[in-house]
């Protein structure tokens, strides 16, 4: 697969959001996201499957509109995301019409943020989100632990996640429309997601007062560790790409930077230089919407290049980077990807 190319104006598509797109996003960081949007799609029309990674607060941003219909339409097929991305987007889920909305977060006084807790909320930029849904989801969590212990089962993090959407009383306590919810169109399709740094999460927490309250010395007897969603990460890679040398490998598409890009894209340098795989491919697309500058010594404003000295890219793999506010880029990329 060739890089999309972006020395000419981009024709006309159906779909109103991507005739717009083509018109008007023209000249630098818009053009990056066009030629992002487009490599997307040529890398799934030519039968490639993409892992998405998000850092940042993009479930608690309502990422999940866009990125369920993703998911379900079949143009993503694996997550990484940070512990709050994976809990955020059910809290979501059962409390939305509860949370508060602070338009004016930057002029907050501390006494401000002071009545904010106290209330029981916990703000994210402008949107707050209520301790009692946390509570909520922290009991049926604790159930599935306890269980875990007696039955002698441990599971990721995602997959407890799952069993609580499972539970038939749980459907009763939604405020928000089932279809937004990237989570649960994950577990619908059945796609691996994993969580690089999960214990700095709400639901890392939960879990560390729950060992601790029963004395569970052995969390990993539980909860499965990082280096085992690496080796799920890895096979998961190999078999997706087992799917004929006419098709492109994984893409990535990474919002935000951080450990939920840092960890997974790792996993083909692992296979090539200290599991010796043969024959494993380099990642087969790279695009990256990131606020964050390049600067001296920082990973998640490197430029795409970089990561070629690493094992993670080629030369002539395709490579867009947008700096950018991921909030308002990702849903366009995708609305486009989508052909809205």
């Amino acid at each position: 697969m060739t890089q999309a190319d972006t020395t000419k104006p981009f024709q006309t598509d159906t779909g109103q959001l991507r005739s717009f797109m083509q018109r008007h996003y023209t000249n630098f960081n818009a053009r990056e996201t066009l030629a992002a949007a487009k490599g997307y799609v040529e890398h799934l029309d030519a039968g490639g499957k993409m892992m998405v990674t998000l850092s940042g607060a993009m479930s608690t941003a309502g990422i999940g509109r866009v990125l369920a219909r993703m998911i379900r339409e079949d143009k993503v097929h694996a997550i990484s995301c940070t512990g709050a991305n994976l809990e955020e987007d059910i809290f979501l889920l059962l409390a939305g019409n509860e949370y508060e909305w602070c338009p004016d977060w930057r002029g907050l006084s501390p006494e401000e943020e002071q009545k904010l807790y106290d209330k029981g909320f916990n703000r994210v930029t402008d949107t707050c989100i209520p301790e009692d849904v946390m509570r909520h989801v922290e009991q049926r969590l604790y159930d599935l632990y306890d269980a875990a212990v007696k039955n002698k089962t441990r599971q990721f993090p995602y997959e407890y996640y799952w069993d609580v959407l499972r539970q038939d009383d749980l459907a009763q306590h939604y405020q928000m429309p089932a279809e937004d919810s990237w989570m649960l169109a994950a577990m619908e399709k059945n796609i691996p997601i994993v969580t690089p740094g999960w214990e700095d999460s709400t639901q890392g927490n939960m879990f560390t007062g729950w060992a601790m309250k029963r004395g569970i010395e052995n969390h990993g007897d539980v909860v499965k560790l990082g280096t085992e969603a690496m080796v799920m990460l890895a096979n998961w890679y190999r078999t997706a790409c087992n799917q004929g040398t006419d098709k492109p490998s994984i893409g990535f598409f990474q919002i935000g930077g951080g450990i939920a890009g840092d960890f997974p894209i790792c996993a083909v340098p692992m296979m090539i230089q200290d599991l010796e795989w043969e024959q494993t491919p380099f990642w087969g697309y790279f695009a990256q919407v990131c606020d964050a500058p390049t600067s001296y010594g920082g990973y998640s404003g490197a430029v795409p290049n970089e990561k070629i000295t690493w094992g993670k890219l080629q030369i002539d793999t395709p490579k867009f980077m947008i700096q950018s506010d991921a909030s308002i880029v990702a849903p366009l990329i995708f609305g486009y990807v989508l052909g809205d």
